[in-house]
Parts: structure tokens; C-alpha cells; sequence
């Protein structure tokens, strides 16, 4: 994304296609006569209906639309009375709505861009640690208690190690006595935490322990690992796209700020008035 650090670009992309993009997602209307004159065009009404068919998958009903009209009147009448009261001056909620409608704009730039495999392979090279699948672990276990000694523990691994049943020694116990292929993070939520940490030295195909976890102690047999791996490209792609436009959507963010600050002189507090205003 090297183009995105050019100034020209920046000063193109965003102020032709961020305010672009909202012009479209926005049709102005033209001036009202008078400050009294509320006018509803052709387009209020287009928008009306999109809007209605894009929640209900159907158009409006005559008698709908008239009251979307209703309801979008009523709410132009309301929206410049508050203004006129001068209500929206410093209210923290409005401010941020605004807030948030602008980066909406870059939001939506990023969501409507569609890169192309290339660039979509590109950045998954560049960031693979993202998409890296972690290790996975099937194992059974048998619950031995809080408090087992060392004897029974000993007598219990040699009667699974030459073949008895597990389920002839599980004690009482909500876990599971076996796992599927899993990942860390839930081997953990089950077993509690630090327990796939106590696994990984462990050799396959015996029966090993004690384990602790938050449960007790635990005789464990691992039946499989899966290294960690990164998936082919074409399992995870729209992973990654959806990634990229995280990415496009931050670096745009970032540009968007960036321009627009210069528009103005900033002017805040010294530090040394900060810091006295801390000291109080």
C-alpha cells in the first residue's frame, strides 16, 4: 500500500472519492427558498423506498409511503426547530454521531474496494502470522481426583498402559474424558488454564501424568498433534480480504485525519498547563 503514503493521492482519494462516495450514498438537495420551505423531492422519495425495500425486501404500500413521508417530515420539522434552540451546540452524543458518519465514508470506501487475487496473496505473505492456524491436540484423560497418591497414580498408569479400560479408573467428573483435535485455546476453556501448556512434551500413544489442572490431576493420552500451519490461499481468501479492507479502512482513516487537520490551526493547552492542571 505504498501508494497510500502519496500526498497527491490522499488529497485525490479523499476528496474525490470519500466525499464522492458520500455524495452518492447522500444526494444533496437544492436550497430552500425560504428558511420555512421544507421540500420534498423525487429523490426523498427514491431514498424512502430503498430504504423500505432494503429492510422489509419489498417496496411500500401507498399508504406506507405516506407515512414514511409523515414520519420523514415530521422529523425535518423537529431536526430545524432544535437547531433554531441551537440544541445540537455541544451535545457530546451528536458530536460523536457526526463523528462516526465520517469515518463511516472511509469505511464504506474500504468495503466497496475489490482487490485482486495478486494483491490479496501479497498481503497475506506480508502478514501470515495473521491466518497461522495454531497447533492442535486429541487426547482422552481420566480424572484422578484432587488429591490421589503417588501409588494409586502409579498402579492406574500401569493398567492403562497394558491395556485396561479408561473408563474402569475415571472418577466422578463434569470434563469430558476425550477431546477431538483442539486448539489451545480450547484445550484451556476446558480443561482449564495451563493444561494444554503441560501437553506439549508429552509423548504420543502412552498413557502419561499426573496432570494438574483447576480439577485436579489428570492421566493423559495423546492420540494425535497437528503442527500449526497456514491454510492455502483459496480456504481462507475471504479471511484475508476481509483483513485488507480492515487494513485500507485504517490507512484511510489515517490519511482522511491527517488532510483534514491541516485545514485548521490547532491550538491546545502547553504541556506545562496540563501538567499544573493534574497537579490540583
Amino acid at each position: 500500500m505504498s501508494i497510500l503514503k502519496e500526498p497527491l493521492f490522499h488529497f485525490f482519494l479523499l476528496g474525490v472519492a470519500i466525499f464522492g462516495w458520500f455524495s452518492y450514498l447522500n444526494p444533496s438537495q437544492s436550497e430552500p427558498a425560504s428558511g420555512d420551505q421544507i421540500v420534498v423531492d423525487m429523490q426523498d422519495i427514491n431514498r424512502l423506498i430503498d430504504q423500505f425495500q432494503s429492510t422489509w425486501q419489498r417496496p411500500p404500500t401507498p399508504q406506507e409511503l405516506e407515512e414514511l413521508q409523515e414520519a420523514f417530515l415530521r422529523q425535518e420539522v423537529l431536526v430545524r426547530e432544535a437547531r433554531a434552540l441551537g440544541l445540537d451546540w455541544g451535545d457530546s452524543i451528536i458530536r460523536s454521531r457526526l463523528a462516526q458518519k465520517m469515518e463511516f465514508l472511509t469505511l464504506s470506501l474500504a468495503q466497496a474496494s475489490e482487490p485482486d487475487d495478486a494483491t490479496l496473496q501479497a498481503h497475506l505473505a506480508e502478514n501470515s502470522a495473521r491466518f497461522l492456524r495454531p497447533e492442535r491436540v486429541a487426547f482422552q484423560q481420566v480424572a484422578m481426583g484432587p488429591s490421589p497418591d503417588a501409588e494409586r497414580i502409579n498402579e492406574v498408569l500401569d493398567a492403562l498402559n497394558g491395556g485396561a479400560d479408561p473408563a474402569l479408573f475415571a472418577g466422578p467428573s463434569m470434563l469430558p474424558n476425550a477431546l477431538p483435535l483442539s486448539s489451545p485455546q480450547k484445550v484451556d476453556a476446558t480443561m482449564g488454564r495451563g493444561f494444554h501448556a503441560a501437553l506439549i512434551e508429552m509423548p504420543e500413544g502412552q498413557w502419561v501424568g499426573p496432570v494438574p489442572s483447576g480439577f485436579g490431576y489428570h492421566l493423559v493420552w495423546i492420540e494425535s498433534r497437528e503442527p500449526a500451519h497456514l491454510p492455502a490461499f483459496d480456504d481462507i481468501r475471504e479471511e484475508v480480504l476481509f483483513d485488507w479492507r480492515s487494513n485500507l479502512k485504517s490507512d484511510l482513516s489515517e490519511a482522511q485525519f491527517d488532510t483534514l487537520k491541516e485545514k485548521y490551526d490547532l491550538i491546545t493547552p502547553s504541556p506545562e498547563d496540563i501538567t499544573r492542571r493534574l497537579n490540583q
